[in-house]
């Protein structure tokens, strides 16, 4: 068994142990789903025809991705660094690139596991989303977007030590930008000056693409500037993150 599979492997099992943590990561995002469905069912956008669902879903699909993400990243590390298993792994010959690999790769296989039962349960009669032909564009934009806030997991767990300091710094950097990238309130409504905030927001380009892909809303030149974006996001994030990164609690 070569280090990364051993490294893919031990991912694997630290995420599946914690079954608490695993629910949550999927049904958070569906209760949002339930509440925002069961307040705007029935209405539609009258500019498009659209029901508010086929906007909503997709942001609260991107904030679930991006917190899944962050946090799962940034616990993990954070915990491996305590227990000294990074120490462990840095005397075996796995490099502090596949050890950030595999972490993508448990990563992305929660996401699209989380992005596939919840469409699946926000097209059903109850919400009515419909799901646009453009889908399978819905893809790349979750790998960059699960890359980038892997890369914020990344530096969330460089910087923290305890359990609570990973839930404190996550929190405060992810539930603020849900609301300024307009995943939970439409950024039509905010202040122009809030506007402008948001496209310095990476998950302001995860809802962006989403929305193009699944509710066929925007045009193909926003898209792939949305793809763009969270290249150089996940590029600049991911960076700072192995910078900052440390082997233990000592340096």
């Amino acid at each position: 068994m070569t280090a990364f599979s051993a490294l893919t492997r031990a991912s694997y099992k630290a995420n599946t142990r914690d079954t608490v943590t695993i629910f949550f990561t999927f049904a958070f995002p569906l209760i949002f789903l339930v509440i925002f469905g069961l307040i705007f069912r029935g209405q539609r956008v009258e500019e498009t025809g659209n029901g508010y669902i086929d906007f909503i879903a997709p942001g609260v699909l991107a904030w679930g991705l991006a917190n899944a993400a962050a946090f799962g990243v940034a616990f993990s590390l954070m915990q491996w660094r305590r227990d000294d298993l990074l120490r462990l792994i840095r005397l075996t010959p796995a490099r502090l690139s596949e050890v950030v690999l595999a972490r993508l790769i448990i990563a992305a296989c929660i996401g699209i596991s989380q992005c596939v039962l919840f469409i699946g349960v926000a097209t059903i009669p109850l919400f009515g989303m419909r799901v646009s032909a453009r889908w399978p564009l819905a893809l790349p934009v979750m790998l960059l977007g699960i890359a980038t806030f892997l890369g914020v997991g990344l530096i969330i767990g460089a910087v923290s030590k305890t359990p609570e300091a990973v839930s404190a710094i996550g929190n405060c950097v992810v539930i603020p930008m849900a609301f300024l990238s307009g995943a939970f309130i439409p950024v039509e409504l905010m202040p122009d000056w809030l506007v402008t905030v948001s496209y310095f927001m990476p998950l302001r380009y995860v809802l962006d693409g989403l929305v193009y892909a699944l509710a066929g809303a925007g045009d193909a030149g926003d898209y792939w500037i949305s793809c763009g974006a969270l290249v150089a996001f996940a590029t600049v994030f991911t960076a700072i993150g192995l910078r900052l990164f440390r082997w233990d609690d000592e340096g």
